[in-house]
């Protein structure tokens, strides 16, 4: 199936979008402390996203072939929770990590972003992951250009992963993204023997690996969408949208709130907002 181009327009949708989509997770962010529960910042993420944004919550109804519809507007996967961890009473106490996953519609364009937060006083094993797992992200992000091949995203996280002792998921990746959630291609981190697209100017696709502290492994658990590792050992996800442009590479999922990239990074700035 074909890679979609986008066009100019495209481009201008797909960034008002997944600049909602970050300044989403700004709103959330003083939110995210102990004694707070899943259920009740997903609540603020609905509330702010229809009534604030003026937008349309991707996942809340979301259904892929075989599967039952996603019962909420955020993803929260806490600790060993890899991703699609459903909102519930369960409390965020001091030392989680968490991941907030967000994707929101505006104009018909999707906007999918995903950070990871310390909840009160960290563990360092827990603040060493999400601090990897970003770098990792920006890793495959940094490589991306008129040219390279898909192929090149998942060497540079899995080498990345490597050579600090964590392990890169495999049953989940990235995607194109536009006016359809889920487009083409399918984004691995890790390297796959065989061939895989060039890279063009006006293609727009997540880069979002997600990373175990432990084993690749993962389980799905029994509501047919939370995903955990296998081995239950820590895991982190950061996700941005990212647009190949005529040089090198734009990233669509900005807003004030947004973590400047690792020093390593030399293609991309972070802009300035008013």
């Amino acid at each position: 199936m074909a890679i979609n181009i986008k066009t100019a327009e495209d481009i201008a949708g797909l960034r008002v979008a997944g600049r909602l989509a970050s300044e989403l997770l700004d709103y959330l962010t003083p939110f995210v402390k102990p004694g707070v529960t899943t259920a009740e910042l997903d609540k603020l993420a609905y509330d702010y996203t229809v009534n604030v944004q003026k937008c349309i919550p991707a996942c809340l109804g979301y259904q892929p072939e075989g599967m039952t519809p996603y019962p909420a507007t955020t993803c929260i996967s806490i600790n060993h929770v890899v991703c699609h961890g459903i909102p519930s009473e369960k409390k965020l106490k001091a030392g989680d990590i968490v991941n907030i996953d967000v994707t929101s519609i505006k104009d018909g364009y999707h906007g999918d972003t995903s950070r990871m937060f310390v909840v009160g006083k960290p563990t360092i094993a827990g603040k060493r992951l999400a601090q990897l797992a970003f770098e990792i992200m920006w890793a495959g992000i940094d490589v991306v250009k008129p040219g390279a091949h898909f192929n090149d995203i998942g060497v540079a996280c899995q080498a990345y992963a490597d050579r600090n002792g964590v392990s890169v998921v495999r049953d989940y990746g990235g995607h194109g993204i536009g006016k359809g959630f889920h487009e083409e291609p399918h984004v691995n981190h890790f390297p796959v023997n065989r061939p895989t697209a060039v890279m063009e100017p006006g293609m727009v696709f997540t880069v979002e690996p997600m990373v175990n502290a432990g084993r690749y492994g993962v389980t799905m658990l029994g509501d047919g969408w939370t995903v955990v590792t296998r081995d239950r050992s820590l895991s982190a996800q950061w996700e941005h949208m990212v647009l190949v442009t005529e040089t090198g590479y734009d990233i669509l999922t900005v807003s004030k709130g947004t973590q400047a990239p690792p020093a390593f990074v030399k293609g991309w700035k972070l802009p300035t907002f008013d």
